[in-house]
């Protein structure tokens, strides 16, 4: 008994954690026509700021995985969420653009460290047949930080300044680092509580496990799929989408912010539910990754070709859209669990999560430098701009769907 009421403790606190990590994420998309204004710089330098978040993310997935193996999921968590703090009172206190730019390297080092250390403690202190429903609240749990970093966190920069809200953010940053510390342990034997029957799965060596994975073709079709459509989704929603509607549609940031409000609801209902349907209604994992990227695709497909043409319920459904058919991604994880051995389902998500941040910074980076090509007037982006980068990012769903067909079904 004590061991199921401690472990609900820990999953609350890594989870309050892991919700920073997706407001982190996407939280520049808000702010990015102010910080480029205060700073005088283009978009491609606010691209490559945003962007500087994804980098050491992706770079740090496997060292932080062998941290987790090695020192422990409180050790690794509280030390990662520690540097987040310090990123994000250095974004707040910013007093030049480089200085921005670290900042938010900094964070990107930070936030790192949540997941898989999360993910970890999981199969610790749960049974195997719990995990997925864990990781799908987790999931959810993030896309809602998602939630508070569009329009929560345009409300707070219009009332208080972005400068205070970060420095708010850095506050509960702190705070949850100490819980961190001070709530989770690595498993119940660490406790002096007995194991879980079914909760640990026996490792194999380092050598063995990593030639088997990397020599899987269908991971690699998985990881360029996830490289492909979430770069899609964070050129919008977590970067170029608040400009496009303020500079397009003439919205507020409040109103742009609730527009891709609706990208991490969209998540939030369409991973659950598609994860359901794809473990209890139709049970493959294939054709829903294949409908998933059927139904992004055409989402991109009106922000390219009817980019300054919809109406504001369009834009809307648009968002949702995109974030529902992207919460196919829960599948993806499932397809990977599934096409290896227990045992070195670790490295294999370690491996496929490194794709979906390069994802992430390169498409902010090459939406800005494809915009730059046409030009700003009058501080703002036509919408021959954003047309071009929206329909890059169709090209690139559109590419990510096709590669799904070549996946074998992995659901028995």
């Amino acid at each position: 008994m004590r061991t199921y009421r401690y472990r609900w403790a820990i999953f609350s606190v890594l989870s309050a954690i892991y919700f920073f990590v997706y407001f982190h994420r996407t939280s520049t998309a808000v702010l990015a026509d102010e910080i480029m204004e205060e700073f005088a710089v283009s978009a491609l330098a606010i691209g490559l700021m945003s962007s500087a978040y994804f980098y050491p993310y992706a770079l740090l997935q496997i060292p932080v995985g062998v941290l987790s193996d090695t020192k422990g999921p409180r050790k690794t968590t509280t030390l990662f969420t520690f540097i987040a703090f310090a990123g994000t009172l250095l974004f707040a206190i910013s007093s030049s653009f480089p200085m921005v730019v670290f900042a938010r390297l900094l964070i990107g080092v930070g936030v790192s460290g949540v997941y898989i250390p999360t993910i970890k403690a999981l199969s610790q202190w749960f049974r195997k047949h719990e995990f997925a429903t864990l990781a799908g609240v987790l999931f959810a749990v993030g896309n809602m930080g998602a939630l508070l970093s569009a329009y929560p966190l345009a409300m707070m920069a219009i009332i208080f300044g972005w400068r205070t809200a970060f420095l708010l953010i850095g506050i509960i940053t702190l705070f949850l680092a100490i819980t961190c510390w001070v709530v989770v342990r690595d498993s119940p034997q660490s406790v002096g509580l007995e194991p879980l029957e079914d909760s640990a799965v026996e490792e194999g060596s380092l050598s063995e496990t990593f030639r088997m994975v990397i020599t899987n073709k269908y991971l690699w079709i998985i990881a360029v799929s996830a490289f492909l459509r979430y770069g899609v989704t964070m050129g919008y929603q977590g970067l170029w989408g608040g400009p496009y509607l303020m500079d397009i549609y003439g919205l507020s940031r409040d109103a742009a912010g609730g527009i891709l409000m609706m990208v991490g609801v969209g998540t939030i209902v369409g991973a659950p539910v598609i994860g359901y349907l794809s473990d209890r209604v139709f049970r493959t994992r294939k054709w829903f990754l294949i409908l998933g990227g059927i139904g992004f695709t055409a989402a991109t497909y009106l922000l390219a070709f009817h980019t300054g043409s919809m109406s504001v319920g369009d834009l809307y459904l648009v968002s949702f859209l995109i974030g529902f058919f992207g919460g196919a991604g829960s599948v993806a994880y499932a397809y990977i669990k599934e096409i290896f051995p227990l045992r070195i389902t670790g490295m294999a998500t370690s491996i496929v999560n490194v794709f979906p941040f390069f994802g992430g910074a390169l498409f902010q980076v090459i939406m800005g430098y494809l915009m730059d090509t046409v030009g700003s007037q009058n501080g703002a982006y036509p919408v021959e701009a954003y047309a071009l980068s929206f329909k890059f990012c169709f090209m690139a769903s559109l590419i990510a769907t096709a590669i799904s067909f070549f996946i074998k079904e992995s659901y028995e």
